[in-house]
């Protein structure tokens, strides 16, 4: 056994231990010595002074009042928060269905499906740093707030449009053999012809030929030749009358097959025609379409069959209801906006195509939602903010999730707000500005996770003078 008492490591060891005693020995002494001292800290410690910020920078503190170096306004009196103590509890900033995001609630409950609703806290949605504004700060930055509401999802589309013929009852009538008009009845546009009625009178060398043969013929050829002249539009009752008569009849009339407005016509007297030649063109205009245009975000809420009502601009009290037929698959090229076909009804012929119209649609979803004005969204291009206010001073800004515009120059929220919580419409950039700013100023003040220490030695290597013991 080692001679310890002998050994310069351990009387090295006896000395270090002896004076950090009497260090120790020293303050408890002095300690004694100050009774008072405790006392003293504790009171200091205790007594609160008033101190004074600005309402617009929160993180200038003062200890006497005047005015914000930054912005110039009169500092106020700073509350002190530092009583409540403890970690901040979390503010649920409304509830939600656990199946439907977008079916929310102000309070607990059941959702539509019986499910017990859970709490969405404010943390989760904030898309900030909450900031307080005094009320005098509050009206002299012009601060607005409404309530969230809930509240039919329904719209208003006006738009314009222009009317124009129904294509499926517009008509062409054009010869089927190489003649010349010989008699022209309808000769103008916008002449109004019935079904049946005398249009003009064609003389063609390939009738006359069929009309001989038709009469020279018997059986089955007599047959044959009358289908060849039903077939060149010859109508039943001139085979009848040419079969009645005996003679071949020098010109074949021409009957309009439709009832309608004559639109275009080409039909001169003694002119030529030949197979396929367009003579007439007629339109029944009982009914027009209407088309109208709307842009590529308003058809979730157009659908074929609902109903719209029009007015002229020189029909001042006059409205027309139709209805949608149509909804065009493409964009236009030039406008970037989609053509929807509307069908209305023109007895009395009031509504003449070209016509400049302006249209109202309007539609609903059959549902309810969460609204809020269109004003309270602050909308960065990556993600939408309002700013909910807790009726105090206190400003929170709140991610959301937007749905439909809705007339009254609304918007739809999915999610972030509850009905019943009071939003900021008015004023919201400068808090939005003062958030930011609030928000970077406490990440450059958040003090800085400490460095790893530095990796010991081996245990192998360190001189242990105690290991000699």
């Amino acid at each position: 056994m080692k001679n310890i008492t002998n050994s310069p490591r351990t009387l090295i060891a006896l000395f270090v231990v002896i004076l950090l005693t009497a260090g120790a020995g020293g303050v408890l002494i002095g300690l004694n010595h100050n009774p008072g001292h405790d006392h003293q800290a504790i009171s200091e410690a205790g007594e609160k002074k008033q101190l004074w910020t600005c309402g617009m920078h929160p993180w200038i503190v003062t200890k006497e009042p005047g005015q914000c170096p930054i912005c110039g306004m009169d500092l106020v009196p700073k509350v002190d928060d530092s009583s409540s103590g403890g970690e901040k509890e979390k503010k649920i900033a409304f509830w939600r269905a656990p199946m439907d995001p977008t079916e929310v609630y102000d309070h607990p409950g059941k959702s539509k499906m019986g499910m017990d609703l859970v709490p969405v806290y404010e943390e989760e949605v904030s898309g900030g740093v909450e900031i307080k504004i005094d009320p005098v700060t509050r009206q002299n930055m012009g601060l607005r707030s409404v309530l969230a509401e809930t509240a039919d999802l329904v719209r208003t589309i006006r738009t314009y449009g222009d009317i124009t013929y129904d294509e499926t009852r517009t008509y062409r009538v054009s010869p089927k053999i190489t003649g010349w008009l010989d008699k022209v009845a309808v000769d103008f546009t916008g002449s109004r012809v019935e079904k049946g009625e005398l249009l003009a009178e064609i003389y063609s060398p390939q009738l006359l030929t069929a009309e001989e043969e038709f009469l020279a013929s018997s059986g089955e050829l007599k047959k044959a030749a009358r289908r060849r002249l039903l077939y060149w539009d010859v109508g039943e009752a001139t085979i009848n009358e040419l079969a009645q008569s005996g003679k071949v009849k020098k010109t074949i009339p021409l009957y309009s097959p439709y009832s309608g407005i004559v639109t275009a016509t080409r039909a001169v007297a003694g002119g030529a025609v030949k197979p396929g030649q367009i003579l007439y063109e007629i339109s029944d205009l009982s009914r027009v379409w209407v088309e109208a245009h709307i842009f590529a975000y308003e058809l979730p809420w157009i659908k074929v069959g609902q109903m719209a009502v029009m007015t002229l601009p020189y029909q001042p009290g006059a409205n027309f209801t139709g209805k949608i037929a149509y909804i065009y698959p493409y964009l236009q090229q030039k406008t970037r906006d989609v053509v929807v076909r509307l069908e209305f009804a023109n007895p009395d012929l009031a509504l003449k195509p070209n016509m400049y119209a302006n249209i109202e649609i309007k539609s609903a979803t059959g549902r309810q939602g969460t609204v809020v004005p269109s004003e309270a969204v602050l909308r960065s291009g990556t993600e939408d903010l309002v700013f909910v206010t807790d009726g105090k001073n206190g400003f929170a800004p709140r991610r959301v999730k937007t749905g439909l515009s809705i007339e009254g120059d609304r918007v739809e929220i999915l999610s972030g707000v509850a009905p019943g919580e009071e939003v900021v419409v008015s004023g919201q950039f400068l808090l939005d500005s003062e958030s930011k700013l609030k928000e970077a100023v406490n990440k450059m003040l958040a003090p800085k996770a400490p460095q790893a220490p530095p990796a010991k030695a081996p245990a192998g290597d360190e001189d242990d003078f105690f290991n000699d013991m």
